[in-house]
């Protein structure tokens, strides 16, 4: 007679997880990871948390692989402009003009960063963002970005 092959419970927990209730892939979220998910959708859940559940029990990347990964990444990084980009492009006193929703906001470079409406900011994305209520990115909504070369 034929013994039936043990079945591993972490690769059957993994093999339930897209067919399990939001809440209880939170649960399992917090179990692996110690915090809350967050807003993350479902479907960014799963995934993550399969691989969090398998490394926990058969161990993650080795430290070679994962140092690889980090240099790989980081020369991937797309590189960002910085603040002072903008202040050699501009000089302190320079304003910035741009109209939203009917109103006129001006932001004036100053030698440590912006100035908009009396309040002092280090970047011009934070300023985008009181303005619209939403995440700018700041050299774009005010046209301060490099414009790319076209190929």
């Amino acid at each position: 007679m034929k013994e039936s092959p043990k079945t591993d419970p972490t690769a059957e927990l993994i093999r339930s997880l897209p067919t399990l209730p939001k809440d209880r892939l939170l649960v399992l979220w917090q179990q692996n990871f110690g915090k809350p998910a967050g807003s993350i959708r479902t479907e960014l859940i799963v995934p993550v948390l399969a691989f969090r559940i398998q490394e926990k029990a058969y161990g993650g990347l080795d430290v070679g692989v994962t140092a690889r990964l980090r240099e790989v990444t980081g020369s991937q990084a797309p590189k960002s402009r910085t603040n002072a980009e903008v202040g050699h492009r501009s000089k302190p006193a320079t304003r910035l003009v741009r109209e939203w929703k009917g109103q006129i906001h001006e932001v004036i470079l100053t030698e440590d960063g912006f100035e908009h409406r009396g309040k002092k900011y280090r970047s011009l994305s934070p300023i985008a963002c009181v303005i619209t209520g939403t995440h700018w990115s700041g050299p774009a909504f005010f046209g301060t970005a490099k414009k790319g070369v076209k190929k």
